[in-house]
């Protein structure tokens, strides 16, 4: 080899290392972050290709509280107990990530989620029993009766498949049961890479589901005089403070996480929303719940962080009052259909006449908006949007009532 040829050779591979040196020094440290085989961070790993693939989740994860606890991507993504694992670039990982994955660290929060109406029931609501084992039916009905032992819904079956997967489960695939035996989604609320708490405590985020004709609060919290403070403060407050040190100072404006499930000023964190909750206002004819006394007072006492305790009970005095007002409206109209299809003038297919829809949007749009409205400050939605409806409704369907009977010659 010449002298020529030899030079050649060493300055290309010193410009060859300096260029590598170079480029290394553009890298993010956690990328660089490979101490050993044994001990790489995944996060670098990972982030060498997902920086370039799906760069919003690199991002999106170094700006959450995850990273800088030190949680790198294997934590998360590593198969858990039932799950099933796949071989990714040298990682073992999950081929889909469940609640399992979350209750490694999050083993309260899950149980306590598992307990409320967002695990079994919301599935339920449109699915029925179907996919949840025995055993999670059985647990689901000693907590809420009735609510997950039963048919899928009639009305979301007769919409269709479409409609029925990405409208309806769009929202109740929250508590949606998993094949590892898990139950729900905990990214519906927090996100997947952010696993954010100030997004979860955001109202937006609850409204995403919590809205339209059939269960109206964030159009009721936006009227309120809570949303309007909430949108007027929303610059001055901490959403994002630790749930066990979240003070009046982080939040002097609640939201709707602040009213059930914040743990303010040393009141216990939850994810059981039902915790705080003393009415089935869901239901046609709201019923105490069985927990009533203990919800009523969960709920007064985070309304005394800011009322006076007299306040309080006057608005909640006039809530229920509200409340079993509309569920007598609700009862006598719908006595109306029941003896139709007790004198067998309706046929036992559901959802096939008019005035059974006209029944429905009476107590599922205008009775649930009417007491929702009086729970949570909304006026409007109280009467105009609740209680006026209800009365137009109610006359509409007698006089379809009348009709019904008058073509079957039964007056």
């Amino acid at each position: 080899m010449t002298f020529k040829s030899v030079f050649v050779a060493v300055f290309l591979g010193t410009a060859l290392i300096v260029a590598a040196l170079l480029v290394a020094r553009q890298r993010p440290e956690v990328e660089l972050a490979h101490p050993s085989a044994d001990l790489v961070r995944a996060e670098g790993k990972c982030a060498s290709c997902h920086r370039h693939e799906t760069s919003t989740i690199v991002h999106e994860f170094e700006r959450s509280n995850h990273a800088r606890s030190g949680v790198n991507c294997l934590d998360c993504h590593q198969p858990q107990e039932g799950q099933t694992g796949v071989s990714h670039n040298g990682f073992e990982i999950a081929e889909s990530l469940t609640a399992s994955n979350c209750r490694q660290c999050h083993s309260t929060e899950y149980e306590q989620f598992v307990r409320s109406r967002h695990a079994a029931p919301a599935w339920a609501a449109v699915m029925g029993a179907q996919g949840l084992t025995d055993q999670q039916i059985a647990a689901a009905e000693r907590a809420h009766p009735g609510s997950v032992d039963r048919p899928p819904n009639a009305l979301a079956v007769a919409e269709g498949r479409g409609v029925f997967k990405t409208g309806c489960m769009g929202c109740h695939a929250i508590g949606e049961p998993q094949a590892d035996g898990t139950i729900g989604r905990c990214t519906e609320c927090h996100s997947r890479h952010s696993a954010s708490v100030a997004l979860a405590r955001q109202p937006e985020t609850c409204g995403q589901c919590h809205m339209g004709p059939d269960h109206s609060q964030i159009e009721i919290f936006n009227e309120s005089k809570h949303g309007v403070l909430y949108r007027a403060r929303r610059a001055e407050m901490r959403l994002d403070a630790p749930p066990k040190e979240l003070t009046t100072a982080d939040m002097p404006v609640p939201t709707c996480a602040t009213c059930h499930m914040s743990g303010l000023e040393g009141m216990n964190v939850t994810h059981d929303l039902t915790e705080r909750l003393s009415w089935t206002l869901f239901a046609a004819v709201s019923e105490k719940r069985p927990g009533y006394a203990r919800g009523q007072v969960a709920m007064q006492e985070v309304c005394t962080k800011c009322h006076a305790r007299s306040s309080v009970e006057r608005f909640y005095a006039e809530a229920e009052e509200v409340v079993l007002a509309t569920n007598e409206k609700v009862k006598g109209s719908l006595a109306v259909v029941q003896a139709l299809r007790d004198d067998g003038l309706l046929s036992p297919t559901p959802f096939d006449e008019l005035v059974e829809f006209v029944a429905f949007d009476l107590w599922h749009y205008y009775g649930r908006t009417a007491k929702h409205g009086a729970f949570m400050g909304g006026a409007d939605f109280v009467q105009w949007h609740g209680n006026y409806e209800l009365l137009v409704k109610d006359v509409e369907l007698r006089e379809m009532a009348k009709e019904i009977r008058a073509r079957a010659g039964r007056h």
